[in-house]
Protein backbone atom coordinates (compact mmCIF):
# COMPACT_ATOMS: atom_id res chain seq x y z
CA UNK A 1 0.00 0.00 0.00
CA UNK A 2 1.29 3.45 -0.93
CA UNK A 3 2.01 5.51 2.21
CA UNK A 4 -0.91 7.85 3.01
CA UNK A 5 -3.22 6.44 0.32
CA UNK A 6 -5.74 5.12 2.83
CA UNK A 7 -5.63 8.38 4.81
CA UNK A 8 -6.76 10.28 1.70
CA UNK A 9 -9.09 7.52 0.50
CA UNK A 10 -7.07 7.00 -2.66
CA UNK A 11 -7.99 3.56 -3.98
CA UNK A 12 -4.84 2.74 -5.87
CA UNK A 13 -2.77 -0.43 -5.67
CA UNK A 14 0.00 -1.02 -8.18
CA UNK A 15 0.30 -4.64 -9.30
CA UNK A 16 3.67 -6.18 -8.39
CA UNK A 17 3.89 -8.08 -11.67
CA UNK A 18 3.60 -4.80 -13.59
CA UNK A 19 6.35 -3.35 -11.39
CA UNK A 20 8.59 -6.34 -12.18
CA UNK A 21 7.96 -5.98 -15.91
CA UNK A 22 8.79 -2.29 -15.82
CA UNK A 23 11.97 -2.97 -13.85
CA UNK A 24 13.18 -5.12 -16.74
CA UNK A 25 12.96 -2.23 -19.24
CA UNK A 26 16.19 -0.81 -20.65
CA UNK A 27 16.85 2.07 -23.09
CA UNK A 28 17.12 -0.50 -25.87
CA UNK A 29 13.43 -1.33 -25.36
CA UNK A 30 12.10 2.12 -26.32
CA UNK A 31 12.28 4.29 -29.42
CA UNK A 32 13.44 7.85 -29.79
CA UNK A 33 10.62 10.34 -30.34
CA UNK A 34 10.06 11.69 -33.86
CA UNK A 35 10.06 15.30 -32.62
CA UNK A 36 10.79 17.46 -29.58
CA UNK A 37 8.65 20.20 -28.07
CA UNK A 38 9.09 22.99 -25.55
CA UNK A 39 7.13 25.88 -24.08
CA UNK A 40 8.25 29.48 -23.75
CA UNK A 41 7.37 30.73 -20.28
CA UNK A 42 8.00 33.09 -17.42
CA UNK A 43 8.41 31.92 -13.85
CA UNK A 44 6.16 33.76 -11.40
CA UNK A 45 7.23 32.72 -7.88
CA UNK A 46 4.06 33.88 -6.16
CA UNK A 47 5.26 32.95 -2.68
CA UNK A 48 8.31 31.28 -1.17
CA UNK A 49 6.37 30.22 1.91
CA UNK A 50 5.92 26.45 2.26
CA UNK A 51 4.51 24.11 4.87
CA UNK A 52 7.21 21.53 4.04
CA UNK A 53 10.96 21.49 4.69
CA UNK A 54 12.29 19.00 2.12
CA UNK A 55 16.04 18.64 2.48
CA UNK A 56 16.76 19.02 -1.26
CA UNK A 57 14.76 22.23 -1.81
CA UNK A 58 16.23 25.74 -1.89
CA UNK A 59 12.96 27.37 -2.93
CA UNK A 60 11.19 27.71 0.40
CA UNK A 61 11.97 30.39 2.97
CA UNK A 62 11.19 30.01 6.69
CA UNK A 63 8.58 32.18 8.44
CA UNK A 64 9.73 35.76 8.71
CA UNK A 65 11.81 35.48 5.53
CA UNK A 66 9.25 34.25 2.99
CA UNK A 67 8.17 36.58 0.21
CA UNK A 68 4.85 37.21 -1.50
CA UNK A 69 4.75 38.90 -4.90
CA UNK A 70 2.52 41.95 -5.12
CA UNK A 71 -0.04 42.25 -7.95
CA UNK A 72 1.98 44.93 -9.74
CA UNK A 73 5.07 42.68 -9.64
CA UNK A 74 3.04 39.84 -11.16
CA UNK A 75 1.82 42.16 -13.89
CA UNK A 76 5.32 43.43 -14.67
CA UNK A 77 6.79 39.92 -15.04
CA UNK A 78 3.88 38.77 -17.20
CA UNK A 79 4.06 41.85 -19.43
CA UNK A 80 7.78 41.35 -19.99
CA UNK A 81 7.15 37.70 -20.79
CA UNK A 82 4.45 38.48 -23.33
CA UNK A 83 6.70 41.08 -24.95
CA UNK A 84 9.39 38.39 -25.29
CA UNK A 85 7.00 36.02 -27.04
CA UNK A 86 6.23 33.76 -24.08
CA UNK A 87 2.88 31.99 -23.92
CA UNK A 88 2.94 30.56 -20.37
CA UNK A 89 2.94 32.09 -16.90
CA UNK A 90 4.25 29.36 -14.58
CA UNK A 91 3.04 30.16 -11.07
CA UNK A 92 5.28 28.42 -8.55
CA UNK A 93 4.73 28.02 -4.83
CA UNK A 94 5.87 26.43 -1.77
CA UNK A 95 2.96 24.30 -0.70
CA UNK A 96 0.01 26.09 0.92
CA UNK A 97 1.52 28.34 3.67
CA UNK A 98 0.54 27.10 7.13
CA UNK A 99 -0.25 29.09 10.25
CA UNK A 100 3.43 29.81 10.99
CA UNK A 101 3.48 32.30 8.10
CA UNK A 102 1.47 34.98 9.87
CA UNK A 103 3.09 37.83 7.89
CA UNK A 104 2.08 36.19 4.60
CA UNK A 105 -1.48 35.71 5.78
CA UNK A 106 -1.64 39.28 7.10
CA UNK A 107 -0.51 40.58 3.72
CA UNK A 108 -3.09 38.46 1.89
CA UNK A 109 -5.77 39.78 4.22
CA UNK A 110 -4.74 43.38 3.54
CA UNK A 111 -5.22 42.67 -0.18
CA UNK A 112 -8.68 41.28 0.45
CA UNK A 113 -7.84 37.58 0.24
CA UNK A 114 -8.62 34.89 2.78
CA UNK A 115 -6.27 32.32 1.22
CA UNK A 116 -3.34 31.99 -1.14
CA UNK A 117 -5.67 30.34 -3.64
CA UNK A 118 -7.98 33.32 -3.98
CA UNK A 119 -4.89 35.46 -4.54
CA UNK A 120 -3.61 32.95 -7.09
CA UNK A 121 -6.90 33.38 -8.94
CA UNK A 122 -6.31 37.14 -9.12
CA UNK A 123 -2.75 36.57 -10.31
CA UNK A 124 -3.90 34.20 -13.05
CA UNK A 125 -6.38 36.81 -14.26
CA UNK A 126 -3.53 39.32 -14.43
CA UNK A 127 -1.52 36.88 -16.57
CA UNK A 128 -4.45 36.45 -18.94
CA UNK A 129 -4.88 40.21 -19.22
CA UNK A 130 -1.20 40.56 -20.11
CA UNK A 131 -1.35 37.87 -22.81
CA UNK A 132 -0.11 34.70 -21.09
CA UNK A 133 -1.81 31.38 -20.36
CA UNK A 134 -1.50 30.48 -16.65
CA UNK A 135 -0.08 27.14 -15.53
CA UNK A 136 -0.19 27.04 -11.73
CA UNK A 137 1.74 24.61 -9.58
CA UNK A 138 0.61 25.37 -6.02
CA UNK A 139 1.54 21.98 -4.54
CA UNK A 140 -0.95 19.77 -2.73
CA UNK A 141 -4.52 20.97 -3.15
CA UNK A 142 -7.91 19.99 -1.89
CA UNK A 143 -10.66 19.66 -4.48
CA UNK A 144 -12.14 22.97 -3.28
CA UNK A 145 -8.80 24.77 -3.61
CA UNK A 146 -8.22 23.47 -7.12
CA UNK A 147 -11.76 24.34 -8.18
CA UNK A 148 -11.09 27.92 -7.04
CA UNK A 149 -8.45 28.41 -9.74
CA UNK A 150 -9.05 25.71 -12.37
CA UNK A 151 -11.07 27.85 -14.79
CA UNK A 152 -8.36 30.53 -15.02
CA UNK A 153 -5.60 28.00 -15.76
CA UNK A 154 -4.82 26.44 -19.11
CA UNK A 155 -3.27 23.53 -17.22
CA UNK A 156 -1.96 22.84 -13.74
CA UNK A 157 0.60 20.58 -12.14
CA UNK A 158 2.31 19.09 -9.14
CA UNK A 159 5.27 16.73 -8.96
CA UNK A 160 4.31 13.40 -7.45
CA UNK A 161 8.05 12.96 -6.83
CA UNK A 162 7.73 9.45 -5.39
CA UNK A 163 5.24 7.06 -3.86
CA UNK A 164 7.88 6.10 -1.29
CA UNK A 165 8.21 7.41 2.24
CA UNK A 166 11.71 8.90 2.00
CA UNK A 167 13.86 10.58 4.62
CA UNK A 168 14.38 13.60 2.34
CA UNK A 169 10.73 14.44 3.04
CA UNK A 170 11.28 13.79 6.72
CA UNK A 171 10.57 15.82 9.79
CA UNK A 172 7.32 16.93 11.38
CA UNK A 173 6.14 18.56 8.13
CA UNK A 174 6.80 15.76 5.65
CA UNK A 175 5.16 15.38 2.26
CA UNK A 176 2.66 12.55 2.08
CA UNK A 177 2.54 10.44 -1.12
CA UNK A 178 -1.16 9.79 -0.55
CA UNK A 179 -1.86 13.51 -0.40
CA UNK A 180 0.09 14.02 -3.63
CA UNK A 181 -1.95 11.30 -5.35
CA UNK A 182 -5.12 12.89 -4.00
CA UNK A 183 -4.14 16.13 -5.76
CA UNK A 184 -3.68 14.21 -9.02
CA UNK A 185 -7.08 12.60 -8.50
CA UNK A 186 -8.71 15.97 -7.82
CA UNK A 187 -7.33 17.25 -11.12
CA UNK A 188 -8.80 14.26 -12.92
CA UNK A 189 -12.21 14.67 -11.35
CA UNK A 190 -12.21 18.37 -12.24
CA UNK A 191 -11.03 17.73 -15.83
CA UNK A 192 -7.84 19.77 -15.43
CA UNK A 193 -5.07 19.02 -17.97
CA UNK A 194 -2.23 18.11 -15.66
CA UNK A 195 1.56 17.85 -15.49
CA UNK A 196 3.28 15.68 -12.91
CA UNK A 197 6.59 13.91 -12.55
CA UNK A 198 9.04 11.88 -10.53
CA UNK A 199 12.09 13.20 -8.69
CA UNK A 200 15.01 10.81 -9.01
CA UNK A 201 17.66 10.33 -6.33
CA UNK A 202 15.96 11.43 -3.10
CA UNK A 203 16.17 8.04 -1.41
CA UNK A 204 13.71 5.98 -3.42
CA UNK A 205 14.73 2.60 -4.86
CA UNK A 206 14.08 1.14 -8.31
CA UNK A 207 10.84 -0.51 -7.31
CA UNK A 208 9.62 2.84 -5.93
CA UNK A 209 10.39 4.48 -9.28
CA UNK A 210 8.45 1.85 -11.17
CA UNK A 211 5.55 2.10 -8.72
CA UNK A 212 5.45 5.90 -9.07
CA UNK A 213 5.28 5.68 -12.87
CA UNK A 214 2.54 3.07 -12.74
CA UNK A 215 0.55 5.02 -10.14
CA UNK A 216 0.51 8.00 -12.51
CA UNK A 217 -0.54 5.70 -15.33
CA UNK A 218 -3.41 4.24 -13.33
CA UNK A 219 -4.82 7.64 -12.46
CA UNK A 220 -4.52 8.73 -16.09
CA UNK A 221 -6.36 5.61 -17.21
CA UNK A 222 -9.24 6.63 -14.95
CA UNK A 223 -9.45 10.28 -15.98
CA UNK A 224 -7.36 10.88 -19.11
CA UNK A 225 -5.92 14.11 -17.70
CA UNK A 226 -2.13 13.69 -17.54
CA UNK A 227 -0.45 15.54 -20.39
CA UNK A 228 3.21 15.10 -19.47
CA UNK A 229 5.44 13.42 -16.89
CA UNK A 230 8.73 15.05 -15.93
CA UNK A 231 11.70 12.81 -15.14
CA UNK A 232 13.84 15.11 -13.00
CA UNK A 233 17.08 14.34 -11.17
CA UNK A 234 17.72 15.87 -7.79
CA UNK A 235 20.67 18.23 -8.13
CA UNK A 236 23.36 19.54 -5.81
CA UNK A 237 22.63 22.84 -4.12
CA UNK A 238 23.24 24.62 -0.82
CA UNK A 239 20.78 22.32 0.97
CA UNK A 240 21.42 19.05 -0.87
CA UNK A 241 24.91 17.58 -0.93
CA UNK A 242 24.04 13.88 -1.24
CA UNK A 243 24.71 13.70 -4.96
CA UNK A 244 22.74 13.51 -8.16
CA UNK A 245 21.83 10.42 -10.19
CA UNK A 246 24.42 9.28 -12.73
CA UNK A 247 23.76 9.03 -16.45
CA UNK A 248 23.08 5.28 -16.40
CA UNK A 249 20.38 5.81 -13.77
CA UNK A 250 18.75 8.63 -15.71
CA UNK A 251 18.79 6.64 -18.94
CA UNK A 252 17.15 3.64 -17.34
CA UNK A 253 14.48 5.53 -15.41
CA UNK A 254 13.64 7.69 -18.45
CA UNK A 255 13.17 4.55 -20.56
CA UNK A 256 11.01 3.08 -17.81
CA UNK A 257 8.82 6.18 -17.85
CA UNK A 258 8.40 5.97 -21.62
CA UNK A 259 7.59 2.25 -21.52
CA UNK A 260 5.31 2.53 -18.51
CA UNK A 261 3.17 5.44 -19.66
CA UNK A 262 0.55 5.63 -22.43
CA UNK A 263 1.80 7.02 -25.72
CA UNK A 264 -0.29 10.21 -25.43
CA UNK A 265 1.59 11.29 -22.30
CA UNK A 266 4.80 13.16 -23.08
CA UNK A 267 8.00 12.29 -21.25
CA UNK A 268 9.85 15.46 -20.35
CA UNK A 269 13.36 16.10 -19.05
CA UNK A 270 14.38 19.60 -17.90
CA UNK A 271 17.42 20.54 -20.02
CA UNK A 272 18.96 22.73 -17.32
CA UNK A 273 18.98 19.84 -14.82
CA UNK A 274 19.27 16.64 -16.85
CA UNK A 275 21.69 15.56 -19.63
CA UNK A 276 19.00 15.90 -22.29
CA UNK A 277 21.25 15.08 -25.25
CA UNK A 278 22.06 11.70 -23.71
CA UNK A 279 18.43 10.86 -22.94
CA UNK A 280 16.71 11.49 -26.26
CA UNK A 281 17.02 7.88 -27.38
CA UNK A 282 15.26 6.87 -24.14
CA UNK A 283 11.91 8.21 -25.32
CA UNK A 284 12.05 11.89 -24.35
CA UNK A 285 9.76 14.03 -26.50
CA UNK A 286 9.55 17.29 -24.52
CA UNK A 287 12.11 19.70 -23.07
CA UNK A 288 9.70 21.51 -20.77
CA UNK A 289 9.21 25.18 -20.21
CA UNK A 290 12.19 27.48 -20.68
CA UNK A 291 12.25 31.20 -20.15
CA UNK A 292 13.97 33.99 -22.06
CA UNK A 293 13.00 36.40 -19.26
CA UNK A 294 13.19 34.82 -15.80
CA UNK A 295 15.41 32.42 -13.86
CA UNK A 296 14.43 28.92 -12.81
CA UNK A 297 13.42 30.02 -9.32
CA UNK A 298 13.17 26.41 -8.14
CA UNK A 299 16.77 25.67 -9.17
CA UNK A 300 18.44 29.10 -9.41
CA UNK A 301 21.95 27.65 -9.74
CA UNK A 302 21.03 26.00 -13.04
CA UNK A 303 20.43 28.46 -15.87
CA UNK A 304 17.92 27.87 -18.65
CA UNK A 305 19.43 26.97 -22.01
CA UNK A 306 18.87 29.48 -24.78
CA UNK A 307 16.50 28.60 -27.59
CA UNK A 308 19.54 28.11 -29.84
CA UNK A 309 20.75 25.32 -27.53
CA UNK A 310 17.37 23.58 -27.70
CA UNK A 311 17.57 23.79 -31.49
CA UNK A 312 21.06 22.28 -31.35
CA UNK A 313 19.78 19.40 -29.19
CA UNK A 314 17.04 18.68 -31.70
CA UNK A 315 19.41 19.04 -34.68
CA UNK A 316 21.86 16.60 -33.09
CA UNK A 317 19.03 14.10 -32.70
CA UNK A 318 17.86 14.72 -36.26
CA UNK A 319 14.31 15.64 -35.25
CA UNK A 320 12.23 18.83 -35.54
CA UNK A 321 11.73 21.16 -32.58
CA UNK A 322 8.34 22.79 -32.16
CA UNK A 323 6.94 25.20 -29.64
CA UNK A 324 3.80 24.26 -27.69
CA UNK A 325 1.37 25.92 -25.31
CA UNK A 326 1.17 25.00 -21.61
CA UNK A 327 -1.97 23.03 -22.49
CA UNK A 328 -1.53 20.28 -25.06
CA UNK A 329 -3.48 20.51 -28.30
CA UNK A 330 -5.67 17.47 -27.68
CA UNK A 331 -7.17 19.09 -24.59
CA UNK A 332 -8.15 22.19 -26.55
CA UNK A 333 -9.74 20.10 -29.27
CA UNK A 334 -11.55 17.55 -27.11
CA UNK A 335 -14.28 17.44 -24.51
CA UNK A 336 -14.92 14.67 -22.02
CA UNK A 337 -18.60 13.89 -21.86
CA UNK A 338 -20.27 16.96 -20.42
CA UNK A 339 -16.96 18.42 -19.22
CA UNK A 340 -14.64 20.65 -21.24
CA UNK A 341 -10.94 20.26 -20.63
CA UNK A 342 -10.41 24.02 -20.86
CA UNK A 343 -12.77 26.68 -19.59
CA UNK A 344 -14.52 29.25 -21.76
CA UNK A 345 -12.11 31.85 -20.36
CA UNK A 346 -9.06 29.90 -21.56
CA UNK A 347 -10.64 28.89 -24.86
CA UNK A 348 -11.50 32.52 -25.56
CA UNK A 349 -7.90 33.55 -24.88
CA UNK A 350 -6.60 30.92 -27.30
CA UNK A 351 -9.17 31.06 -30.08
CA UNK A 352 -10.91 34.42 -30.05
CA UNK A 353 -8.78 36.98 -28.25
CA UNK A 354 -8.03 39.58 -30.93
CA UNK A 355 -5.11 41.01 -28.97
CA UNK A 356 -3.22 37.86 -27.96
CA UNK A 357 -4.97 34.99 -29.71
CA UNK A 358 -2.90 35.06 -32.92
CA UNK A 359 0.22 34.07 -31.00
CA UNK A 360 -1.55 31.27 -29.11
CA UNK A 361 -3.26 29.89 -32.21
CA UNK A 362 -0.03 29.93 -34.19
CA UNK A 363 1.81 27.94 -31.53
CA UNK A 364 -1.09 25.54 -31.07
CA UNK A 365 -1.54 24.75 -34.76
CA UNK A 366 1.93 25.15 -36.26
CA UNK A 367 4.40 25.11 -33.39
CA UNK A 368 5.70 28.51 -34.47
CA UNK A 369 5.48 31.68 -32.42
CA UNK A 370 4.99 34.87 -34.49
CA UNK A 371 6.60 36.87 -31.68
Amino acid sequence: MIPGAAEYDVDLTVDEERVDRLLAVTPADVDAAPELSFARNVFVPLTTACRYTCTYCTYYDPPGQAELMAPDEVRDVCARGADAGCTEALFTFGDDPDERYDAIHDQLDSWGHDSIHTYLREACKIALEEGLLPHANPGDQTREQMATVADVNASMGVMLETTADVQAHGGPRAKNPGQRLNTLRNAGELSVPFTTGILVGIGEDWADRAESILAIRELHERYGHIQEVIVQPVVENERWTDGTPDLATMRRVTAMARAGLPDEISVQVPPNLAPARDLLDCGVDDLGGVSPVTDDHINPDYAWPALRELEDIADEAGVPLRERLPVYERFVDESRGDAEWVSDRIREAIEWDDVHGERFRSVLRTGENPA
